[in-house]
């Protein structure tokens, strides 16, 4: 088969679309053939020598795809050769197979392609772990999410808005604010021209939002914490903003408020396997009955991988980037 690969660390042209060894189902695992894979931060964070595959993952880039199972493991049953799937990965996406452990498959939902099922897994899971597992978003709150037109802020304003909550987002531009309007988003704050703990404040008549979902995290720890309402979550996912912050304790307690910071990749195989089934509960009513959509900015060519990183560097984009297999 051909994979990306990266023979050494670097910049978008260290993705090289190669062929390697054909991946094997084990135990508890099943092979798909990749259609569709989806390019996210932390694609980058590896290509560029920051962010290892976990022992005994894949070593090529890709945390999601879609495509058809054409191979069962051992021990694995409740799925069939030729299924449509699309799953969460701890890497491998970036190839025309993957192994894939058998609880972190979903099925295609109902009016979503096989294509840009791709766009679902990691950003589903993670807005649904941190934002209602661990956060406990409830109907009435408001959420306030960073990077509002990411792959993750997209499904998190559509998730939100479907259990009954507000939803503040930030973003660098009127047009990403427009689409985060579009889908549902109530606040809309520029941080390039605005403060968004002075908006936030104003526009929750001085509570502030009860969960807050951060992708940057050193760089707006303190502000974040001067959002939060009383009794306010912070989930922390990204470190886009640096990874050392100043956490004013006093602030904290004065709030009565909780912080929590989760990454999915490494986490254990059963905890993958309960967030997904717990997405599939939850989460796959709402996209069969088309409540919720992924947000697809664009479709390349797998092997042009490294335009595809350029794109996401470049930050234009709205939603999800995907790979497809040529």
């Amino acid at each position: 088969m051909h994979a990306i690969t990266i023979p050494e660390p670097g910049g978008p042209e260290a993705l090289v679309w190669d062929e390697v060894p054909d991946p094997v189902a084990g135990e508890g695992e099943v092979l798909v053939d990749v259609v569709a894979g989806a390019v996210n931060r932390a694609d980058i964070l590896q290509r560029q020598g920051f962010y290892n595959p976990p022992r005994g993952a894949s070593p090529y880039p890709g945390l999601e795809c879609s495509g058809r199972i054409s191979e069962i493991g051992p021990g694995v049953s409740g799925w069939a050769v030729g299924d449509e799937v699309c799953a969460l990965l701890a890497g491998g996406g970036y190839a025309e197979k993957v192994a894939v452990p058998a609880g972190q498959l979903l099925p295609v939902p109902k009016g979503v392609s096989l294509t840009q099922a791709a766009a679902l897994p990691e950003v589903v899971c993670t807005v649904w772990s941190n934002v209602f597992m661990v956060a406990h978003l409830r109907p009435g709150e408001t959420l306030l999410v960073h990077g509002g037109s990411s792959g993750i802020g997209t499904m998190a304003i559509q998730l939100a808005k479907a259990v009954g909550a507000k939803v503040a987002v930030t973003a660098g531009s009127k047009d990403k604010l427009d689409r985060c309007a579009e889908l549902g988003a109530d606040i809309l704050v520029n941080y390039r021209e605005q403060d968004f703990v002075a908006e936030v404040k104003e526009a929750t008549d001085g509570a502030g939002a009860d969960v807050i979902l951060d992708n940057m995290g050193a760089k707006y720890l303190d502000r974040n914490v001067q959002t939060l309402a009383v009794n306010g979550r912070l989930a922390i996912i990204g470190l886009q903003g640096g990874v050392k912050g100043e956490l004013n304790i006093g602030a904290l307690l004065a709030k009565r408020g909780a912080v929590s910071a989760t990454s999915l990749r490494a986490r254990p195989l059963g905890e993958k396997a309960a967030i997904v089934a717990a997405v599939r509960e939850h989460v796959w009513p709402l996209l069969d009955a088309g409540h919720v959509r992924p947000v697809v900015d664009r479709e390349m060519p797998m092997n042009d991988a490294a335009g595809a990183h350029r794109v996401l560097e470049d930050s234009g984009h709205v939603g999800k980037v995907l790979l497809v297999v040529p």
